[in-house]
């Protein structure tokens, strides 16, 4: 049984950084897609990261790039997602999931998926 736990979150000033982690299990990794996901209040859940598992390809939402940076350990099955530059709009659960294979931005692809850990970024 695969299993996503995120840790990291909590409340920063805007401008500021939160590096948000992934501890997966259950099973190998290398032919998967982990992904972070982020939904905010009243809104849709929002692709934000993702990486290829054994290439390290990644990708990002233009929202956020150039400001987070998604990268993994794999020989401890961690994901990362290093925010800096933090802005109020990046308020949200950020969630972490998996699919099988490649790339894609569409949470329904995605089979797997943490808790989520709350991120909060103050004006």
């Amino acid at each position: 049984q695969v299993q996503l736990v995120e840790s990291g979150g909590g409340l920063v000033q805007a401008g500021g950084s939160l590096r948000l982690s992934c501890a997966a299990s259950g099973r190998t990794f290398s032919g998967y897609v982990m992904g972070w996901f982020r939904q905010a209040p009243g809104k849709e859940r929002e692709f934000v990261a993702a990486v290829s598992w054994g290439s390290g390809s990644t990708y990002y939402a233009d929202s956020v790039k150039g400001r987070f940076t998604i990268s993994g350990d794999n020989a401890k099955n961690m994901v990362y997602l290093q925010m800096s530059s933090l802005k109020p709009d990046d308020t949200a659960v950020y969630y972490c999931a998996v699919k099988v294979g490649y790339y894609s931005r569409n949470p329904d692809n995605y089979l797997y998926w943490g808790q989520g850990t709350q991120a909060t970024v103050s004006s």
